[in-house]
């Protein structure tokens, strides 16, 4: 049998399973037989099992990746399943990690996965990422992004970058080792300062299309595993942008900036995207406390500034003052009594916040932290639906 001859010395064996399970691979000529030993003997670190993990990851996982790593600490909820195909309604409540790792297995027996069933923290990512050779970077907040990128950079480590926005994506290889020994350009060249707070919502907050995580993470999947075989051209130094709408891509150069931007030591990250800072000046209520009053008959004004057919969906009964129309609505808005602002997941409603205090001098406003999926989750299940 093909699988048990050592053609080279530093080969693994291949079962004839193996064999029959990577036949398309090993017929490829620009992986064959000494790609599929690479991508066996490979170690790829997921960062994130939402929606571009969890495609990246089954992916990684048939290809025959030896060894998988995923990094999440969320659950699974019902709102992740239209574009994380990788759990089911019998997953919801079970940590990400547990029900990956549990797929990957049962898609390919053949590979080891290991998981964290934590967030990536300044503290865990340089041991974390000690164990392996290339870090997928599924993860949809910038201070993770950040910290992605500093840890691969100080741990010479090669990034695969994905990113997704209602319909459109961004993939791009960062800190990629070249022939001649030198890196790549890493996410820093490309963006050296993050976005100010709030100013760019996540898929909570604007949505995305269920299946547009899907392509962008199948095209993370097969950078890392043109990267590991030498097969193709990877996008190094290069940014992918892809236009589900319209059907269209197109590449963008990315130069190292020149001075580089030294990366010495792993920082805050939430301090560094100024999310502490924001955070910390707005006054919050649990809506465990804001059901409370309510029952109380104590309960505040309450203002929602969600969309028309977001209320429409479901709604605490609120007055509907969406935030690009605050500016023309202002007299509705009280200045003499407390005012508890909400919308979904509490973004919109924090900066809804600061731009009237910082703008109009308003002191009386309250946010609702977490907004009406906290409040569906933690007072009135019937809501968890949106």
């Amino acid at each position: 049998m093909l699988g048990r001859m050592n053609l080279y010395s530093n080969m693994p064996d291949f079962t004839p399973e193996e064999l029959s399970h990577y036949n398309r691979h090993l017929i490829l000529p620009e992986i064959g037989l000494i790609g599929q030993t690479k991508l066996k003997q490979s170690a790829v670190l997921v960062i994130g099992a939402g929606g571009l993990g969890c495609p990246a990851l089954q992916y990684l996982a048939a290809a025959g990746v030896g060894h998988i790593g995923i990094v999440d600490g969320d659950v699974v909820d019902t709102s992740n399943l239209h574009r994380q195909v990788l759990y089911g309604m019998q997953d919801v409540g079970r940590p990400k990690v547990e029900a990956a790792a549990e797929r990957l297995s049962a898609l390919n027996p053949h590979i080891r996965i290991s998981y964290w069933q934590e967030y990536l923290t300044s503290e865990n990512a340089l041991s974390i990422f000690s164990g392996f050779d290339l870090v997928l970077d599924g993860t949809d907040n910038f201070p993770t992004r950040y910290l992605v990128n500093d840890a691969c950079v100080l741990s010479d480590k090669i990034n695969v970058y994905g990113s997704i926005f209602r319909f459109e994506g961004q993939v791009a290889v960062f800190n990629a080792l070249r022939a001649d020994g030198s890196r790549g350009p890493n996410y820093r060249d490309l963006f050296p300062e993050p976005p100010a707070p709030d100013t760019v919502p996540n898929c909570a907050e604007a949505g995305v299309l269920g299946v547009l995580p899907g392509i962008i993470g199948s095209l993370q999947a097969n950078e890392a595993i043109k990267l590991i075989t030498a097969a193709g051209d990877a996008l190094d130094g290069k940014l992918m942008l892809f236009d589900a709408l319209s059907l269209t891509s197109r590449i963008l150069k990315i130069r190292s900036k020149v001075p580089r931007i030294q990366i010495n030591q792993l920082i805050d990250y939430e301090l560094f995207c100024g999310i502490e800072t924001k955070s910390e000046a707005i006054p919050q209520l649990a809506v465990k406390d804001f059901e409370r009053r309510r029952l109380d008959g104590n309960a505040p004004m309450l203002w929602d500034v969600r969309e028309p057919y977001e209320y429409e969906i479901c709604n605490l009964g609120g007055l509907l003052i969406p935030i690009g129309e605050v500016a023309q609505r202002l007299a509705e808005i009280p200045r003499d009594k407390e005012v508890v602002v909400h919308c979904r997941t509490g973004v919109r409603s924090e900066k809804a916040i600061l731009m009237l205090k910082e703008q109009h001098g308003y002191q009386n406003l309250v946010n609702l932290t977490g907004g009406i999926l906290a409040y569906a989750k933690e007072v009135d299940s019937s809501m968890q639906q949106y």
